[in-house]
């Protein structure tokens, strides 16, 4: 069973739907008292980040993932959930914490010399090239395929070694991450069609793997 964190985010009906299509059983969990019996946590997200750690916060939910994270628990941060994991972010002069899984900033695309009319946000497919060699969350997934992203600000990890795919927008950005227990992506798998799908699918074995080994 994978607990689904719902804070008031405007995708997680989507991503439930995508989760429960690979053969997940779903549970929104808006408090940690859903969190008993679950084998994997998926943070979905979409908006700003201020508001989501705002709103994670009022539901006790910032020590929750926190928590779960260091029990080594298997855990899937989506878009503004894969932000949230790292420590503070520039967007809007955002005054929120990050919750510091991970170190590092969220920053802004800009403009840059070679693309002066960059487009911000970036809404679309775009490419990514897998860089951690057997990775689990591109298994099965050739690489430099696309995935759907939405978004005007990215992590930028301080760890190079936990990113797991790269895309090219302005320059390059990591859009995705994954150590050990831990997978993110900055694009939407729930939006990009089989090989979002196949990701999912990853995850859901993953968590079912660690839940089968802990019995």
């Amino acid at each position: 069973m994978l607990a689904l964190l719902d804070y008031g985010a405007g995708n997680i009906r989507s991503v439930e739907k995508a989760l429960r299509a690979v053969g997940a059983e779903v549970r929104r969990v808006a408090s940690p008292d859903g969190l008993a019996d679950a084998h994997g946590m998926v943070l979905p997200g979409v908006g700003a980040f201020d508001d989501c750690m705002d709103s994670m916060q009022r539901q006790d939910l910032c020590g929750a993932v926190t928590s779960w994270i260091a029990a080594g628990k298997p855990f899937l941060g989506i878009c503004v959930g894969y932000q949230a994991l790292f420590e503070r972010s520039e967007e809007f002069n955002s005054c929120a914490l990050g919750l510091g899984v991970f170190k590092g900033p969220v920053v802004r695309f800009r403009p840059t010399a070679e693309e002066p009319r960059l487009k911000i946000p970036q809404i679309g497919w775009n490419e990514v090239d897998v860089t951690q060699p057997d990775c689990p969350l591109f298994a099965g997934i050739p690489d430099r395929s696309h995935f759907y992203f939405v978004h005007s600000f990215f992590p930028r990890p301080a760890e190079v070694s936990i990113i797991a795919g790269s895309a090219d927008y302005g320059g390059p950005f990591a859009a995705a991450v994954r150590r050990d227990n831990v997978w993110a992506t900055q694009f939407h798998p729930e939006k990009s069609q089989q090989v979002g799908l196949r990701l999912l699918r990853n995850f859901v074995d993953f968590a079912a793997g660690r839940a089968a080994r802990a019995v």
